[in-house]
């Protein structure tokens, strides 16, 4: 079984750093993509029909995260048995966290006066969907319903809602490993379409355009 998750990669050099994998494939993916159209004077007509970029489209998924097969083999899943799923759940939360280390440095650094704080560079977060959709994206929304737990308060079941959004070649540029995968993103895509089955005006009930 093929399973989605979320790839972290070195944003320059494209080498993977971590790899999570969701343990259930979700039920249902749902993607929304709202046109870039340009914007200008509602009566300029030469605007009506440009596109200023790729759309932009973001992704939500519900993941079920389950420790009852595990707790079953105790000896097998010692870490489920102290742990429960705490260790995938945080796997994920912590794709949002700047690591501590970096945070404590950086604050000492600013504590002595030798360092002017900047927006930390994470790792460029990858969604994969099968070897047909590995698309850069950036995590917007995340919540965690923690539904059951063990007798010391471990999380056991668990639904994870994710909402991504798509970075597109107009967020990365051209000339960056997440550009470069959003372009045969795309690319895959027009493929797809053209072996899509095609139809003729009668099937929409005309013999023509008027």
């Amino acid at each position: 079984l093929i399973r989605g998750g979320i790839v972290l990669v070195d944003p320059d050099t494209g080498k993977v750093q971590r790899v999570v994998a969701l343990q259930y494939n979700p039920d249902t993916l749902t993607r929304t993509l709202q046109a870039q159209t340009v914007a200008g004077d509602a009566h300029d007509r030469s605007l009506a029909l440009r596109l200023k970029g790729p759309p932009i489209e973001t992704i939500r998924l519900d993941a079920e995260i389950d420790a009852t097969d595990l707790l079953e083999l105790p000896d097998r899943n010692q870490e489920a048995t102290r742990s429960g799923i705490a260790p995938q759940l945080a796997a994920l939360e912590t794709i949002l966290y700047p690591p501590s280390g970096r945070l404590v440095s950086n604050n000492s650094l600013q504590g002595s006066g030798t360092l002017e704080i900047t927006p930390l560079v994470e790792p460029l977060s990858l969604f994969v969907w099968s070897s047909k959709r590995v698309v850069p994206v950036r995590i917007t929304d995340f919540s965690i319903t923690e539904e059951a737990f063990d007798p010391a308060l471990n999380p056991i079941r668990a639904r994870v809602s994710l909402t991504m959004r798509v970075l597109s070649t107009d967020d990365l540029g051209f000339d960056t490993k997440g550009g470069s995968l959003y372009v045969i993103y795309q690319q895959t895509k027009e493929r797809l379409a053209q072996t899509a089955p095609g139809a003729g005006l009668p099937a929409l009930g005309l013999t023509g355009i008027p």
